[in-house]
């Protein structure tokens, strides 16, 4: 099983997109300053996440995302994000 997730920039309100076998252990990865695109955005929060059962599902949904055509869902993602946690 492989994921495809977003991450949210509580410092700098920008998102990460990445992908995985391991969730868990990525996160930790990101959250621990060990990844270099993310060790100077902390913190971070795993806003959304997306499984597929195969490897190249996964990571052709990440380039999806990585790019301009996708900027609107991942527009939504985050104004759903924000707003969910302005509710509370």
């Amino acid at each position: 099983m492989y994921f495809v997730y977003i991450l949210y920039s509580e410092k700098d309100g920008e998102l990460y997109v990445g992908c995985t076998s391991d969730i868990g252990e990525r996160f930790k990865k990101h959250s621990s300053g060990q990844v270099p695109a993310t060790a100077t955005r902390l913190p971070l929060v795993c806003i959304h996440t997306e499984t597929f059962d195969l490897k190249a599902e996964a990571f052709n949904r990440e380039r999806f995302l990585k790019t301009l055509w996708s900027a609107n869902v991942k527009k939504k993602i985050k104004k759903k994000y924000l707003d969910n946690r302005n509710s509370i």
